[in-house]
């Protein structure tokens, strides 16, 4: 296990880049809503300009996902996609340090009576989401309606960790990172919901090859794993940053019946036309800036 860093060393010249953008965004969240989003566009536009490698991933996934838009169409949603990302760093100050009467003025909420019918069963649930960009401020926004543990990566960043981890458990009194098993299963064991988000490139163990928007992508089977495992339900659970300063709708889809099967490579594909069809409502909010086909040349995917 990785040994955290000491105050001090959190305060190294390297990090001083980082602790200025938070200071930034700390501010920010004092602007109303419209200046936020306004902000988050031109924080977007530097992303854009400033990172080729993830322009150029991104405008790669595009290309591999629609293939049937016109090279102009798919330029105008690779700038949507950077403001969407700009505006994602944003919403993360508020998820951080937003006061909840003001956050959830901006939310509405569709479904919750599934969640509700899932705990009924004591087994917990699996709220079963992706990675857009609105993947903090949905957390945050349901956080405010039920309890539930997150699930997320550790990053390798000291500082974003330190502060994403502290406001995470502040405002969740617990977050699982995405290799604890034995956590999840807790959780649910407790009648907990866990936010789980299974459609980044998995390397593990177990990997399997799993058409995304008609192409093979590394797919992580561990979501039909785990309802086997726990009995806990599966809800489908999304979040689309709505037109203008609208705010946010969140969304919990009923129970997938009849999952999990006996088959993975099944229960893995309808985790992602599910995932799929959630892009299609809101494609410029994905993250495509993360490289999903990606795959090690040691990788050998199970057919």
């Amino acid at each position: 296990m990785a040994r955290r860093k000491r105050p001090q060393q959190l305060l190294h010249p390297r990090y001083w880049g980082v602790w200025a953008l938070l200071g930034l965004l700390r501010v920010a969240i004092l602007l109303p809503f419209g200046a936020q989003l306004a902000l988050g566009r031109m924080l977007g536009a530097g992303l854009a300009r400033f990172s080729a490698r993830r322009r150029t991933i991104a405008a790669d996934n595009l290309a591999l996902c629609f293939p049937d838009l016109d090279p102009a169409a798919r330029q105008r949603l690779l700038a949507a996609h950077f403001a969407a990302l700009g505006i994602a760093l944003v919403e993360i100050a508020q998820c951080w340090w937003g006061e909840a009467q003001r956050l959830e003025r901006l939310a509405s909420f569709r479904g919750l009576e599934h969640l509700e019918a899932a705990l009924g069963q004591g087994r917990g649930a699996l709220l079963l989401s992706a990675h857009f960009t609105t993947l903090e401020i949905g957390g945050r926004l349901l956080g405010l309606r039920s309890r539930f543990h997150p699930m997320y990566k550790p990053s390798r960043n000291p500082v974003i960790e330190r502060f994403m981890r502290g406001r995470r458990v502040h405002h969740f009194q617990h977050a699982i990172p995405m290799d604890d098993v034995r956590g999840v299963l807790r959780s649910l064991k407790d009648n907990v919901p866990v936010w789980y988000a299974p459609d980044q490139g998995f390397r593990g163990k177990g990997v399997l090859a799993v058409p995304f928007f008609g192409r093979p992508a590394p797919t992580n089977p561990a979501t039909a794993r785990l309802a086997r495992a726990s009995g806990a339900p599966v809800l489908p659970f999304f979040v689309r940053r709505l037109p203008g300063s609208a705010g946010y709708e969140l969304e919990i889809g009923a129970a997938l019946a009849g999952f999990p099967t006996d088959d993975p490579q099944a229960d893995a594909l309808r985790i992602n036309q599910l995932i799929e069809d959630a892009i299609r409502r809101c494609p410029e909010q994905y993250l495509w800036a993360h490289d999903r086909f990606k795959l090690h040349r040691d990788d050998q995917p199970a057919a």
